[in-house]
């Protein structure tokens, strides 16, 4: 029978599901279980990478630090300041025709502590925070959060820390009004029923016994934190720590075709990218595999694509394989491929005033087998360099 003109020109835009075997959907599931875990254990960029880390040291990887020199086949990585990391694998071609490389982000919208958090306000203690990334503030009141990140004492020791992930930790929480008493909140546009400033993170309300001192609950709560990681008021001030929904990845619906988690954007990206690249074979062009940090707001700092961490990092490879010289690395990278690896939005009907189903990638929401991303355009500061292109 003649093929039909639009069955042979018209893209078709159908589930995932309908088209795998039932080989490539255990296949699929064992992926997505694996994934989850990885989610509950890497909410925050610092434990991506030590995760990250960890994969990489158990299949072969090494931080280039440890070569002096290079070859084809060598896996390599290097982590910068905890919260990004680099890994490649050396090509047999010349490195001089160009890298592969895709890159993804590890940092996701959550709440930081600000400086000097603590404080009591009518028998209750609280920290103070501040937004990081795009967040809907409304939706971070009255949902369990849990601390993590790290604290440096005054004395150069480094204190991790992980507060409500464990069944028996306590929880944190940002306070909302009681519907009846929210007429005025709810007179008002949904992007300001919650201001920034009152995202304050309630940590406990019990004071402290036999003191003259006014704020007794926080000196309680001072008390209690030096008591188990033996710190101070002042060691909060130089403190990086992070309030994220104290929420277990899980799978969603009755037939668990969904994944539902904290942090997606761009963990998900982030884990397959890790995930192919430490089980890649036979490597033709030099693979690059870029986990950054700080996208959410621009990719600043010393840790972000802005900076010029990844320069020195290609800089090293062409050290160790005994060829740079000048205007070499402008060289690769004008001969390199970059597939810049982003979430998109899935189509909602529900909310389909706001999507155009014509433009989105995908057609079911968190679709396990046809999670596609294209790129946005995010890693800048390493498309700019000679014109690198993205490959959707």
């Amino acid at each position: 029978m003649e093929e039909k003109l639009e069955d042979k020109l018209i893209s078709k835009k159908e589930s995932g599901w309908a088209t795998v075997t039932s080989e490539e959907k255990e296949n699929i599931f064992k992926l997505s279980e694996e994934y989850m875990n990885f989610l509950n254990k890497a909410k925050t960029e610092r434990e991506f990478i030590k995760m990250a880390r960890n994969l990489a040291d158990q299949n072969g990887f090494k931080d280039i630090i440890e070569y002096n020199t290079l070859k084809p086949g060598d896996k390599i990585y290097f982590i910068n300041r905890e919260k990004s990391m680099y890994l490649g694998i050396i090509g047999e071609e010349s490195i001089e025709n160009g890298m592969h490389i895709i890159g993804s982000h590890v940092d996701s919208p959550r709440l930081d502590l600000k400086p000097n958090p603590l404080y009591e306000d009518t028998g209750l203690a609280y920290f103070k925070t501040h937004y990081y990334g795009g967040i809907k503030k409304y939706q971070w009141t009255t949902i369990p959060l849990s601390i993590h990140g790290v604290i440096v004492k005054t004395n150069g020791e480094k204190i991790e820390i992980n507060i409500g992930e464990e069944k028996t930790d306590p929880i944190f929480t940002i306070t909302d009004l009681l519907p009846h008493l929210a007429q005025e909140q709810m007179e008002k546009k949904l992007k300001n029923g919650i201001d920034g400033e009152d995202l304050n993170l309630l940590i406990g309300s019990i004071p402290y016994k036999d003191t003259k001192y006014q704020e007794k609950v926080k000196l309680n709560i001072l008390n209690l934190l030096n008591q188990k990681y033996g710190i101070t008021e002042q060691d909060l001030t130089s403190a990086e720590l992070e309030l994220v929904p104290a929420f277990e990845a899980r799978s969603l619906g009755f037939d668990e075709s969904l994944v539902a988690a904290y942090g997606q954007d761009d963990k998900v990206c982030a884990y397959t990218s890790l995930a192919a690249m430490l089980n890649i074979q036979n490597v033709k062009n030099t693979s690059i595999c870029i986990l950054s940090d700080k996208e959410e707001i621009g990719s600043m700092g010393n840790t972000g694509m802005e900076s010029h961490s990844f320069d020195f990092f290609i800089s090293e490879i062409l050290n160790k394989l005994g060829i740079n010289r000048p205007n070499l690395l402008d060289k690769v990278f004008c001969f390199s491929k970059m597939l810049s690896s982003d979430v998109d939005a899935g189509f909602d009907p529900i909310y389909a005033r706001s999507l155009r189903q014509e433009k989105c990638r995908i057609y079911r929401i968190w679709n396990k087998p046809k999670q596609i991303h294209r790129s946005k355009g995010k890693i800048r500061s390493i498309r700019r360099k000679c014109g690198i292109c993205s490959m959707g």
